[in-house]
């Protein structure tokens, strides 16, 4: 008898613990996807990389960069960053990495181009990346997207998800990197609905959570039941506002936010695959295949588009966002980026 309870309580414990592992596996709601698994480099390469203002816990541009070269750390790669305070520190920054021996060094950020193209030409021997910028030199990686291809996608999903017709554009900066985000969400609002009222703000700042939280406020007053953002830091002010209002969304940029403020109140996010392109260019130089150009990432190469995961958007809409993703790849729908 004591030696079968025993049994009977030795089975129940090792039942109890299997149940606790597998609660213990199960996913968290935000949590973050599990990392790539890459091949190990076979040669060592070192890797810098300068923020730009927005610094590199922004959650947009200049995180998904950095977290494109832990990517390349976990293959084996040396690498870090340093964060820029103003444009002033752009160029003594990308200068500690190129007088340090780094191979390859990234300015991430349309502001970073003048300071990149200032130090190739002084360092024709060092190589750079660049993110949303075009410096036409032999040792530098310009890496551009059609930010306003995704736009548009995340345009339909707005015009077909507010029930008040009433939409909102919150902008950084008025540069013309913005400019693609906010004309590709608007031709994608008006393809659903021409009658739509947007309403359209520049911040004139990718840091200040203020600015985004007031214009925010400001446009959830006049009706305003969703905002796209393409703000950077910023947009956390878009986020924070929404969160304490009900009825109302925001549309996240460059990363899929929802990781960061939660299902409820983030609808989708633009996604802009930044990590990846730093990823793959950093690791065709560790390979030999390094070689200065432009890469332009769009719709069509999975540059740009929407996460994997959208809980909020419905079967209809996913169907019509799939559809119109569809006629942009192919070319009968051109999408203009308003920098022409």
């Amino acid at each position: 008898m004591k030696k079968n309870f025993m049994l009977k309580s030795l089975i129940l414990i090792l039942v109890f613990s299997m149940a606790l592992i597998g609660c213990a596996q199960e996913s968290e709601p935000g949590e973050k996807p599990e990392e790539p698994t890459d091949e190990p480099l076979e040669n060592e390469v070192k890797v810098g990389m300068v923020t730009d203002v927005g610094g590199v816990n922004d959650n947009s541009f200049n995180q998904s960069a950095w977290e494109g070269l832990e990517r390349l750390k976990r293959a084996g790669g040396d690498v870090n960053y340093i964060e820029s305070q103003g444009e002033g520190d752009f160029e003594p920054n990308l200068n500690e990495f190129v007088n340090g021996g780094w191979d390859l060094t990234w300015g991430i950020g349309f502001l970073m181009g003048d300071a990149i193209k200032a130090i190739a030409e002084q360092n024709p021997e060092s190589n750079f990346g660049i993110i949303d910028a075009v410096v036409d030199a032999p040792n530098v990686v310009s890496t551009v997207f059609k930010e306003h291809e995704g736009s548009y996608l995340v345009g339909v999903v707005a015009a077909m998800t507010t029930k008040s017709n009433k939409i909102g554009f919150v902008g950084g900066m008025d540069i013309p990197v913005i400019k693609k985000f906010e004309t590709g969400f608007l031709e994608g609002v008006k393809a659903v609905n021409p009658d739509i009222d947007v309403k359209v703000e520049y911040t004139g700042s990718f840091t200040d959570a203020g600015l985004g939280k007031a214009s925010a406020a400001t446009m959830y007053d006049n009706g305003v039941d969703v905002i796209f953002h393409a703000a950077g830091g910023v947009g956390d002010g878009v986020f924070g506002e929404a969160s304490e209002r009900s009825g109302v969304w925001v549309i996240g940029v460059d990363k899929d936010q929802s990781i960061t403020f939660g299902d409820e109140i983030t609808l989708t996010s633009m996604m802009k695959y930044v990590d990846e392109a730093v990823y793959q260019v950093s690791r065709d130089y560790a390979e030999g295949n390094f070689k200065g150009g432009i890469r332009e990432l769009g719709l069509a190469e999975n540059g740009v588009g929407l996460p994997d995961e959208n809980p909020n958007i419905s079967e209809e809409v996913m169907n019509a966002v799939n559809e119109y993703k569809e006629k942009i790849i192919n070319g009968e729908i051109v999408v203009p980026s308003g920098i022409e």
